[in-house]
């Protein structure tokens, strides 16, 4: 007869070890992709030198597909490889779904291990980065074996900087000084997690969302369960979050620049609920009241501009 105790023991050590394994697993299991051969004549290059605002580190080509080149530093670990399938993924789906970005369909991924933290986005209308797409993602190196937490969403996040500014082939995001850094990348990951099939991901991050409050424009705005979500799910879904950056392409001030236009100034607040209400197709008016209040994060009062907008913008109708 097998010992109580020890059957306990064992028990207890395959449930810890089942939990960590489950913390390094994709959203769905899959076989892991093969490599192209190094030797293709086409190959990205193998060794690639940062030459962006601090970093100036020499990375090593870890992968490549069709799609999409990782670039390690030393710092990285090399068995970390759930990156591939994630990046590749993610990009594929925000590729088709919000149109071309540029002729060349590869995003450069350099990926960090710790000497540099966060991340940025460059642009191939830009010559921050060398007129490439490219994601630059850091994190401690122990914390890249987490393939559906902080390193998966930083991912996701900096590829939708990319869908934030530069689609249709227009630079700049003149939405980004009413709603800062992240609150577009809630409903836009929401969306590629939900159409990716990870629906426990799409779940947990949807709970977090709903809850997630800021100080902007006013105190307890919910920018995701009052105003993002709202929209999405009423008017459409992914094809709503779409025709907003469609819209301003054809109808926000623009000026030629290599390879495309960018745009010449920011939108105000009135003018940001019209193009919301014309990629909708419906007056969101009195749905920005309730989440935000009558006033922008300056202040202002944004009926008057979203009056004058209406004249401005009047191709936009709804």
């Amino acid at each position: 007869m097998i010992n109580s105790k020890l059957l306990c023991v064992c028990l207890l050590l395959f449930l810890s070890f089942s939990c960590q394994e489950a913390a390094v697993i994709l959203p769905e299991e899959e076989e892991e992709e093969v490599p192209v051969d190094s030797e293709d004549p086409n190959a990205p290059p193998r060794l690639w030198r940062e030459n962006w605002l601090e970093h100036e580190l020499l990375l090593t080509r870890q992968y490549y597909n069709d799609s999409i080149v990782i670039y390690h530093d030393d710092d990285m670990d090399p068995s970390v490889t759930w990156p591939r399938r994630a990046a590749t993924k993610i990009w594929n789906y925000t590729w088709k779904t919000y149109g071309a970005f540029g002729s060349d369909i590869r995003l450069k991924v350099a990926l960090h291990g710790g000497t540099y933290g966060g991340g940025h986005p460059g642009y191939y209308l830009s010559n921050s980065h060398g007129y490439i797409n490219i994601i630059d993602v850091g994190l401690g190196r122990h914390r890249w074996l987490d393939s559906v937490g902080e390193p998966l969403d930083l991912i996701a996040h900096e590829i939708g900087h990319i869908v934030e500014g530069t689609s249709y082939n227009t630079l700049n995001s003149p939405s980004m000084p009413i709603w800062g850094d992240s609150k577009w990348m809630e409903i836009y990951q929401y969306d590629v997690y939900k159409a990716l099939g990870w629906a426990d991901k799409a779940q947990n991050w949807h709970k977090r969302m709903l809850v997630t409050k800021d100080n902007f424009p006013k105190e307890n705005t919910y920018w995701y369960r009052d105003w993002f979500y709202p929209i999405y799910d009423k008017y459409g879904n992914v094809t709503v979050l779409n025709k907003y950056f469609k819209l301003l392409s054809q109808h926000f001030p623009t000026t030629i620049i290599p390879n495309g236009r960018k745009y010449t100034r920011d939108l105000n607040f009135g003018e940001f609920i019209h193009f919301w209400s014309g990629a909708a197709g419906e007056d969101l008016s009195e749905l920005a009241l309730a989440a935000f209040g009558d006033k922008d994060r300056h202040g202002n009062p944004w009926q008057p501009q979203f009056q004058k907008a209406k004249q401005d913008f009047n191709a936009i109708t709804y």
